[in-house]
């Protein structure tokens, strides 16, 4: 249990909280287990609580009538997850889905107000995360819009370069049938631009490692 009440440190809804502040946010945490391929909650379904991932990971999708999926965010350890609907007082807009066995860390919506109210800090925090969030979303958008794919996904490689904190090899948590979803593509078409990219020596493939062969070549690209 120690790691995964690390997480809850490492979530950027609790960074820079005090020992006692964080006292009372463990007194209010629920531990859930879930598996892989279980489904977390449904698109509508009531957003009586929140998510933190304690071990994991967790993708976050949406389906179109034509039984399309499109996911939205992969998310790991001490990332947080329904907090939106939570705060909206709507159903959740998504569904979320573990893509491997998960702990996950689980917060009433009645007693995370509470402290919220009681914890300016918190509340600060909070706004942060959605501000984030707000440009994540826009972003992504604008690149499922706008850019090609192989810009889609050069931006994607600069972004988990960043996130991992490595110079010139990330590490992919998600399939390449989901990273195609992510990116709003289909497989075959990631595929070609994978191989067209190491072709052009800017990527090198190795299952779900890749190296970054040429980071500003990759970041050019992501820009077009």
């Amino acid at each position: 249990m120690a790691v995964a009440a690390d997480a809850l440190t490492r979530s950027p809804l609790f960074e820079g909280l005090p020992d006692d502040q964080m006292a009372e946010i463990r007194r209010i945490a629920v531990s859930r287990q879930v598996k892989k391929g279980e489904i977390i909650f449904s698109q509508g379904d009531a957003g009586n609580g929140f998510y933190i991932v304690a071990d994991g990971v967790v993708k976050v999708f949406t389906v179109s009538v034509e039984g399309k999926e499109q996911i939205l965010h992969i998310l790991g350890d001490g990332e947080p997850f329904g907090e939106v609907a939570v705060f909206t007082r709507r159903p959740f807009p998504a569904h979320t889905e573990a893509l491997t066995d998960c702990r996950l860390w689980y917060f009433p919506r009645a007693a995370f107000v509470g402290l919220v109210e009681s914890l300016p800090s918190l509340s600060l925090n909070m706004i942060a995360l959605l501000c984030i969030r707000l440009h994540q979303f826009a972003a992504q958008v604008e690149s499922l819009s706008l850019k090609a794919v192989p810009s889609r996904l050069a931006a994607y490689l600069v972004y988990l370069a960043e996130e991992q904190k490595t110079k010139d090899r990330v590490s992919l948590k998600i399939s390449k049938g989901q990273l195609a979803s992510l990116l709003g593509t289909i497989p075959e078409t990631l595929s070609r631009v994978l191989a067209r990219l190491s072709d052009q020596g800017i990527i090198v493939v190795d299952g779900k490692s890749i190296r970054l062969t040429d980071i500003d070549a990759l970041r050019d690209l992501s820009n077009q």
